[in-house]
Protein backbone atom coordinates (compact mmCIF):
# COMPACT_ATOMS: atom_id res chain seq x y z
CA UNK A 1 0.00 0.00 0.00
CA UNK A 2 1.45 3.31 -0.91
CA UNK A 3 2.66 5.68 2.17
CA UNK A 4 1.10 9.10 2.27
CA UNK A 5 3.01 12.40 3.64
CA UNK A 6 1.43 14.36 5.78
CA UNK A 7 0.19 17.39 3.82
CA UNK A 8 -1.78 14.57 1.67
CA UNK A 9 -3.46 13.32 4.76
CA UNK A 10 -4.16 16.43 6.34
CA UNK A 11 -5.81 17.58 3.01
CA UNK A 12 -7.44 14.02 2.58
CA UNK A 13 -9.67 14.75 5.80
CA UNK A 14 -11.17 17.48 4.22
CA UNK A 15 -12.85 15.51 1.68
CA UNK A 16 -15.64 13.04 2.64
CA UNK A 17 -14.71 9.43 0.61
CA UNK A 18 -18.69 8.12 0.57
CA UNK A 19 -19.83 11.52 -0.98
CA UNK A 20 -20.46 12.47 -4.61
CA UNK A 21 -19.87 16.52 -5.10
CA UNK A 22 -21.68 19.29 -7.22
CA UNK A 23 -18.97 20.05 -9.52
CA UNK A 24 -18.58 24.09 -8.30
CA UNK A 25 -18.19 22.39 -4.46
CA UNK A 26 -15.72 19.80 -5.66
CA UNK A 27 -14.04 22.29 -7.48
CA UNK A 28 -13.59 24.51 -4.71
CA UNK A 29 -12.35 21.22 -2.91
CA UNK A 30 -9.62 20.64 -5.23
CA UNK A 31 -8.33 24.19 -4.86
CA UNK A 32 -8.42 23.72 -1.33
CA UNK A 33 -6.55 20.73 -1.10
CA UNK A 34 -3.63 21.56 -3.73
CA UNK A 35 -1.27 22.49 -0.98
CA UNK A 36 1.93 21.79 -2.70
CA UNK A 37 4.49 24.10 -3.21
CA UNK A 38 4.37 24.67 -7.04
CA UNK A 39 0.83 25.68 -8.91
CA UNK A 40 -0.96 22.21 -9.06
CA UNK A 41 -2.54 21.04 -12.20
CA UNK A 42 -6.28 20.37 -11.89
CA UNK A 43 -7.18 17.17 -13.70
CA UNK A 44 -10.83 15.03 -14.45
CA UNK A 45 -9.94 11.07 -14.50
CA UNK A 46 -12.66 9.32 -15.80
CA UNK A 47 -13.59 5.71 -15.21
CA UNK A 48 -15.91 4.53 -18.60
CA UNK A 49 -17.82 2.18 -19.22
CA UNK A 50 -16.27 1.15 -22.60
CA UNK A 51 -14.75 -2.24 -23.88
CA UNK A 52 -11.36 -0.92 -25.23
CA UNK A 53 -10.52 -3.83 -26.96
CA UNK A 54 -13.30 -2.53 -29.71
CA UNK A 55 -12.05 0.10 -32.08
CA UNK A 56 -16.09 1.16 -31.87
CA UNK A 57 -15.85 1.79 -28.25
CA UNK A 58 -12.63 4.02 -28.38
CA UNK A 59 -13.36 7.80 -26.93
CA UNK A 60 -11.27 9.89 -28.64
CA UNK A 61 -11.51 14.12 -29.31
CA UNK A 62 -10.44 17.57 -28.35
CA UNK A 63 -12.17 20.18 -26.29
CA UNK A 64 -11.25 24.03 -26.21
CA UNK A 65 -11.25 25.11 -22.64
CA UNK A 66 -12.83 28.41 -22.02
CA UNK A 67 -10.10 29.63 -19.99
CA UNK A 68 -7.00 27.99 -21.56
CA UNK A 69 -4.36 25.83 -18.98
CA UNK A 70 -2.24 28.28 -17.53
CA UNK A 71 0.63 27.47 -19.47
CA UNK A 72 2.29 28.52 -23.05
CA UNK A 73 2.01 25.66 -25.69
CA UNK A 74 4.79 25.41 -27.87
CA UNK A 75 3.32 23.83 -30.99
CA UNK A 76 4.68 22.06 -33.57
CA UNK A 77 3.87 21.67 -37.21
CA UNK A 78 4.93 19.21 -39.57
CA UNK A 79 5.00 20.91 -43.41
CA UNK A 80 7.10 22.26 -46.22
CA UNK A 81 7.22 24.81 -49.07
CA UNK A 82 3.97 26.69 -49.01
CA UNK A 83 2.48 25.11 -46.54
CA UNK A 84 5.60 25.51 -43.96
CA UNK A 85 5.44 29.55 -44.84
CA UNK A 86 1.27 29.27 -43.91
CA UNK A 87 2.19 27.48 -40.72
CA UNK A 88 4.92 30.52 -39.71
CA UNK A 89 2.60 33.09 -40.61
CA UNK A 90 -0.12 31.68 -38.17
CA UNK A 91 2.32 31.66 -35.20
CA UNK A 92 3.87 28.08 -35.49
CA UNK A 93 7.11 27.75 -32.69
CA UNK A 94 8.57 25.37 -34.73
CA UNK A 95 8.11 23.94 -38.71
CA UNK A 96 9.46 21.65 -40.46
CA UNK A 97 9.56 18.24 -42.39
CA UNK A 98 13.02 15.52 -42.90
CA UNK A 99 14.87 16.98 -41.03
CA UNK A 100 13.03 17.60 -37.96
CA UNK A 101 11.53 14.04 -38.28
CA UNK A 102 14.77 12.56 -38.36
CA UNK A 103 15.92 14.76 -34.94
CA UNK A 104 13.08 13.28 -33.38
CA UNK A 105 13.61 9.99 -34.71
CA UNK A 106 17.59 10.04 -34.05
CA UNK A 107 17.99 12.30 -30.96
CA UNK A 108 14.24 11.53 -29.25
CA UNK A 109 13.73 15.37 -29.52
CA UNK A 110 10.69 16.49 -27.97
CA UNK A 111 10.89 20.29 -27.20
CA UNK A 112 7.33 21.19 -27.78
CA UNK A 113 3.86 20.87 -26.49
CA UNK A 114 1.61 19.92 -29.29
CA UNK A 115 1.72 18.99 -32.97
CA UNK A 116 -0.18 19.30 -36.52
CA UNK A 117 0.28 18.08 -39.34
CA UNK A 118 -0.85 18.96 -43.39
CA UNK A 119 -2.17 15.95 -45.21
CA UNK A 120 0.93 15.41 -47.49
CA UNK A 121 3.23 14.81 -44.67
CA UNK A 122 1.90 12.20 -42.57
CA UNK A 123 3.62 9.51 -45.16
CA UNK A 124 6.38 10.68 -43.30
CA UNK A 125 5.49 11.45 -39.66
CA UNK A 126 4.14 7.91 -39.57
CA UNK A 127 8.13 7.00 -39.09
CA UNK A 128 7.95 8.82 -35.37
CA UNK A 129 4.39 7.40 -34.95
CA UNK A 130 6.14 5.07 -31.96
CA UNK A 131 7.93 8.37 -30.50
CA UNK A 132 5.08 10.63 -30.54
CA UNK A 133 2.29 8.22 -30.10
CA UNK A 134 2.31 7.47 -26.38
CA UNK A 135 2.96 10.69 -25.88
CA UNK A 136 0.07 12.12 -26.95
CA UNK A 137 2.01 14.28 -29.39
CA UNK A 138 0.87 12.20 -33.10
CA UNK A 139 -0.66 14.39 -34.97
CA UNK A 140 -4.22 12.13 -35.94
CA UNK A 141 -7.46 13.42 -37.94
CA UNK A 142 -9.61 12.20 -35.27
CA UNK A 143 -8.42 14.41 -32.61
CA UNK A 144 -8.10 17.21 -35.60
CA UNK A 145 -4.85 17.36 -35.48
CA UNK A 146 -3.95 16.60 -39.31
CA UNK A 147 -5.17 19.81 -41.02
CA UNK A 148 -5.36 21.80 -44.68
CA UNK A 149 -2.93 24.75 -44.81
CA UNK A 150 -6.05 26.72 -45.19
CA UNK A 151 -7.01 25.93 -41.37
CA UNK A 152 -3.23 26.39 -40.12
CA UNK A 153 -3.99 29.59 -38.56
CA UNK A 154 -7.68 28.16 -36.51
CA UNK A 155 -6.17 25.19 -35.47
CA UNK A 156 -2.67 26.92 -34.61
CA UNK A 157 -4.53 29.58 -32.38
CA UNK A 158 -7.16 26.99 -30.73
CA UNK A 159 -4.02 25.18 -29.69
CA UNK A 160 -2.32 27.87 -27.94
CA UNK A 161 -5.56 29.24 -26.75
CA UNK A 162 -6.57 25.95 -24.39
CA UNK A 163 -7.48 22.72 -26.47
CA UNK A 164 -6.83 19.78 -25.17
CA UNK A 165 -6.72 15.91 -26.55
CA UNK A 166 -8.38 13.40 -24.73
CA UNK A 167 -8.56 9.83 -25.37
CA UNK A 168 -9.08 6.69 -23.54
CA UNK A 169 -6.41 4.42 -22.55
CA UNK A 170 -6.32 0.69 -22.30
CA UNK A 171 -8.19 0.04 -19.61
CA UNK A 172 -10.89 2.15 -20.55
CA UNK A 173 -10.25 4.84 -17.85
CA UNK A 174 -9.81 9.26 -19.23
CA UNK A 175 -7.41 11.60 -18.07
CA UNK A 176 -7.81 15.56 -18.83
CA UNK A 177 -6.23 18.50 -17.34
CA UNK A 178 -8.55 21.06 -16.36
CA UNK A 179 -6.44 23.91 -15.37
CA UNK A 180 -4.48 25.09 -12.84
CA UNK A 181 -5.02 25.54 -8.53
CA UNK A 182 -4.09 29.17 -8.87
CA UNK A 183 -7.14 29.82 -11.59
CA UNK A 184 -10.21 31.73 -9.54
CA UNK A 185 -12.83 29.26 -9.15
CA UNK A 186 -15.19 30.32 -11.74
CA UNK A 187 -12.82 29.35 -14.26
CA UNK A 188 -11.68 25.94 -13.07
CA UNK A 189 -15.72 25.24 -12.65
CA UNK A 190 -16.12 26.21 -16.61
CA UNK A 191 -13.45 24.47 -17.98
CA UNK A 192 -14.20 21.46 -16.13
CA UNK A 193 -17.72 21.82 -17.46
CA UNK A 194 -16.75 22.03 -21.02
CA UNK A 195 -14.82 18.52 -20.47
CA UNK A 196 -17.75 17.18 -18.77
CA UNK A 197 -19.75 18.34 -21.42
CA UNK A 198 -17.17 16.94 -24.35
CA UNK A 199 -16.99 13.34 -22.83
CA UNK A 200 -20.74 13.04 -22.87
CA UNK A 201 -20.94 14.01 -26.23
CA UNK A 202 -18.66 11.01 -27.42
CA UNK A 203 -20.47 8.14 -26.20
CA UNK A 204 -20.55 5.59 -28.20
CA UNK A 205 -23.40 4.27 -29.61
CA UNK A 206 -22.32 0.75 -28.98
CA UNK A 207 -22.15 1.23 -24.92
CA UNK A 208 -24.59 -0.34 -22.98
CA UNK A 209 -25.70 0.66 -19.30
CA UNK A 210 -23.34 3.68 -17.45
CA UNK A 211 -21.20 5.32 -19.98
CA UNK A 212 -19.33 7.57 -16.98
CA UNK A 213 -18.94 4.93 -13.89
CA UNK A 214 -17.28 7.62 -12.29
CA UNK A 215 -15.64 10.59 -12.77
CA UNK A 216 -12.94 12.25 -9.77
CA UNK A 217 -11.90 15.62 -9.93
CA UNK A 218 -8.07 16.26 -8.02
CA UNK A 219 -5.15 18.15 -8.02
CA UNK A 220 -1.63 16.70 -8.99
CA UNK A 221 -0.43 15.84 -5.38
CA UNK A 222 -3.95 16.20 -3.65
CA UNK A 223 -6.88 13.51 -3.10
CA UNK A 224 -9.49 12.40 -5.27
CA UNK A 225 -12.86 14.36 -4.87
CA UNK A 226 -15.58 12.04 -6.42
CA UNK A 227 -18.02 14.07 -8.69
CA UNK A 228 -22.21 14.05 -8.63
CA UNK A 229 -22.28 13.82 -12.39
CA UNK A 230 -26.02 13.07 -11.99
CA UNK A 231 -27.68 12.15 -15.62
CA UNK A 232 -24.14 11.73 -17.24
CA UNK A 233 -23.81 8.15 -15.77
CA UNK A 234 -26.28 6.73 -17.39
Amino acid sequence: MAQHGKRYLNALKLVDEDKAYPLAEAVALAKQTATAKFDETIELHFRLGIDPRHSEQQVRSTVLLPHGLGKTVRVLVFAEGEDARAAEAAGADIVGSDQIIERIQKENWLDFDATLAVPAMMGRVGRIARVLGPRGLMPNPKAGTVVQAADLARAINELKAGRVEFRNDKTGNLHVPVGKASFDHQRLVENAQAVLDSVQRQRPSSVKGAYIRRAVLTSTMGPGIHLDIGGGAV
